[in-house]
């Protein structure tokens, strides 16, 4: 099984580093690092997350890290990353949705 990350998932890996390296640049990337790991955990279980509660797809999942959630979408082959954002932003459900309809058309 290969994971993937879309435009948007490695976006906003950036901006959390960014953020996180105004007060520790040191911690900023340690975090991020953990971020990535966290997410390469799916592949060997892709079912651990739970359902996107704003969506209720069954095949849209999320794992939590501290205040992080890491969006990925469960394919036959493979584990695309959607988004990573910090929890108490709202999900962008437009863009999930339309990749996700994108990916199967």
């Amino acid at each position: 099984m290969k994971l993937l990350w879309t435009k948007e998932a490695l976006l906003g890996l950036r901006e959390i580093e960014k953020f996180i390296s105004r007060d520790n640049p040191g911690f900023a990337i340690e975090f991020v690092d953990k971020l990535i790991s966290v997410a390469e955990t799916i592949i060997h279980n892709p079912e651990i997350g739970r359902i996107v509660p704003e969506l209720s797809f069954e095949n849209i999942r999320e794992i939590l890290l501290k205040n992080y959630r890491i969006v990925y979408l469960v394919k036959k082959n493979s584990i695309e990353i959607l988004t990573v954002f910090e929890g108490h932003q709202l999900l962008k459900k437009e863009e999930i949705i339309k990749s996700k309809i994108e990916k199967h058309a």
